[in-house]
């Protein structure tokens, strides 16, 4: 049975479904790169959405980069997102939820001995129709915040 979405999390429910699109990537110290993208929001009633992040080359099809986590809704128009990445990458943002517009910011980036070194990340998300477009700026091994990512994704699968 299906639980209704939280009150909550309202806000964020134009994400909820399976996403799928192309996106190109940059930063000064590696070859720019194209990739394809599965992205999936979803929830079971609790104040928070559970949001899955997939991305493969796209001529080879081998696996490139995942993330994982929980999107949080805190009222006033505001978010907090918890994230991790199988580099020894966590990270925590905050921002705001504007119409179908998200911008968010790390308060916080925790990493393992060896991951690589990551300060902050930015995000922006926003919604027309069912495109779903993002860019991700880094600011990583020495370098101040720089555009990193940028994908346009397409609604596949509804929640």
């Amino acid at each position: 049975m299906e639980r209704p979405l939280h009150e909550d999390v309202e806000p964020l429910g134009f994400l909820l479904g399976t996403w799928r699109g192309h996106g190109k990537g940059s930063y000064p110290t590696i070859d720019s790169f194209e990739y394809d993208e599965e992205i999936t929001f979803s929830h079971v009633g609790k104040p928070f959405l559970a949001y899955s992040q997939r991305t493969t080359h796209p001529v080879k099809g081998f696996p490139m980069h995942a993330e994982t986590g929980y999107w949080r809704g805190v009222g006033d128009g505001r978010i907090e997102i918890v994230l991790v990445h199988p580099t020894g990458i966590a990270e925590i943002q905050e921002g705001t939820v504007r119409g179908t517009t998200i911008d968010v910011v790390t308060t916080s980036v925790s990493r393992t001995s060896t991951a690589k070194e990551v300060n902050a990340l930015e995000r922006t998300f926003s919604l027309d129709g069912d495109v779903l477009r993002y860019e991700v700026r880094m600011g990583a091994v020495g370098l101040p915040v720089t555009p990193h990512l940028a994908a346009e994704l397409r609604r596949v699968d509804p929640a």
